[in-house]
């Protein structure tokens, strides 16, 4: 029987698996091996140290539709377990030849030297660069909140203050677009479409949440909103049909026991504010499904552009209904009271809001080009802890015992979900 003989050795830790690319100039990913090819089988697979030595045949009456006999290359890289192709680990193209192909046609199995210290070095300047991302995503996460909040105390605009927060963050884009501090993106109609229920999403999402802090302590809107993996995994099985495996059904007990005892102990309970996270929770959920999809469009579009594109457009989609909801009058009123009351820190107050909200989205974006979901996830729990614990102590809220024993339940839960759904 004809076959095909691929021989290859990629660089990748024990741990990680290999899949396969298939395509010329754009490469486009393929599921695994075994959902390309009818029938795969894999000889001289072997793990050393930090190698993995792969030799791979497949029958020609497999690749029938296989695009190798169009001339195309076959290229194999190290991925994560969780489905992420790693960046910067070395890819080797290897071009698939007909029956004939013998030993002289695969990559020697020789080891090359590995120079050990430039590899420490190198994970240790990347485990520096991700500590980095999480301290200020933190970090500028807990300013917004504590600012947000100040505002909406003072001038309860919740729609409006959701507006300039995107017009802030489009404004800082543009500008550094225009001075090349960072490359803009090229982009096409087929983009912009694809970024339109991403940022529908999102658009309703962050009104929802600003709704909410407008009416509750910002410790009680995180704690809601750490019910968000519930949503993900009712919504991906009801609207898409996805099924999960049963721990990741069971991590959602404590999630959903825990924001429940939460919220029946709230001592300022707020029903606007309680449904303002709860929507915010679902919008965000679908705004995540829709990114998947749209990220893979455009040239230059790495976490900080597509966020910036996504500020852009949810800000075209926010200001009508700004103006509908609430419009310039109550806008003028509001601002008189505020400005009486606080003076011209309100302005300061209004300005760092808006600067802080695009800043911690774009670093959290930024962060998905270099950790893996699992470490994001896990980012995105501690730091609903640290804004739930900061705002408690800066805005001196009175928590019961009863409720700090729920929002801890709630956390754990969703740290447990973030575990099993890898």
């Amino acid at each position: 029987m004809d076959s095909f003989t691929l021989s290859s050795m990629v660089s990748t830790s024990s741990s990680d698996f290999v899949r396969c690319y298939i395509g010329g100039s754009s490469v486009q990913p393929v599921a695994h091996l075994q959902s390309v090819f009818s029938r795969v089988s894999t000889h001289n697979a072997r793990v050393a140290s930090t190698k993995i030595f792969l030799k791979t045949s497949v029958s020609s009456s497999s690749l029938s539709s296989c695009p190798f006999f169009s001339g195309l290359s076959l290229r194999l890289a190290p991925i994560t377990k969780k489905g992420e192709l790693v960046k910067k680990s070395p890819v080797l193209r290897i071009a698939a030849q007909a029956s004939g192909a013998d030993s002289s046609d695969a990559h020697s199995d020789e080891t090359p030297k590995v120079d050990t210290a430039a590899v420490a070095k190198s994970d240790a300047a990347h485990r520096l660069k991700i500590g980095t991302y999480f301290a200020v995503w933190w970090g500028l996460n807990v300013v917004f909140n504590i600012y947000n909040k100040k505002v909406l105390n003072a001038y309860p605009m919740p729609w409006l203050t959701s507006t300039l927060s995107l017009a802030a963050g489009s404004a800082i884009m543009l500008i550094s677009w225009a001075l090349k501090i960072v490359d803009p993106p090229e982009v096409d109609a087929d983009f912009w479409k694809s970024l339109a229920p991403v940022a529908l999403a999102h658009t309703i999402g962050h009104v929802a949440a600003t709704v909410s802090m407008s009416k509750v302590a910002v410790s009680f809107t995180h704690i809601i909103k750490s019910s968000e993996p519930a949503f993900s995994v009712i919504i991906q099985k009801l609207v898409f049909g996805e099924n999960f495996p049963l721990p990741v059904y069971l991590s959602l007990l404590p999630i959903i026991g825990g924001c429940g005892l939460a919220a029946a102990t709230e001592l300022n309970f707020n029903m606007t504010g309680f449904a303002g996270a709860m929507i915010s929770n679902i919008a965000f959920v679908f705004r995540n499904i829709f990114s998947k999809k749209g990220m893979s469009k455009g040239k230059n579009v790495g976490g900080m552009n597509y966020y910036a594109c996504l500020s852009m457009m949810s800000l075209v989609f926010l200001t009508p209904f700004a103006f509908a909801v609430e419009g310039p009058k109550a806008w003028t009123t509001g601002w008189q009271a505020a400005r009486l009351a606080h003076g011209n820190q309100i302005l300061w107050w209004v300005v760092a809001q808006s600067v802080f909200y695009h800043l911690y989205n774009q670093v959290s974006y930024m962060s998905l080009n270099e950790i893996s979901p699992l470490t994001f996830s896990i980012g995105n729990t501690m730091k609903r802890v640290t804004v739930i614990v900061s705002s408690i102590i800066i805005f001196h809220t009175k928590v019961l015992p009863i409720n700090a024993l729920g929002a801890a339940i709630a956390i754990f839960g969703t740290f447990l979900y973030s575990q099993v759904k890898q």
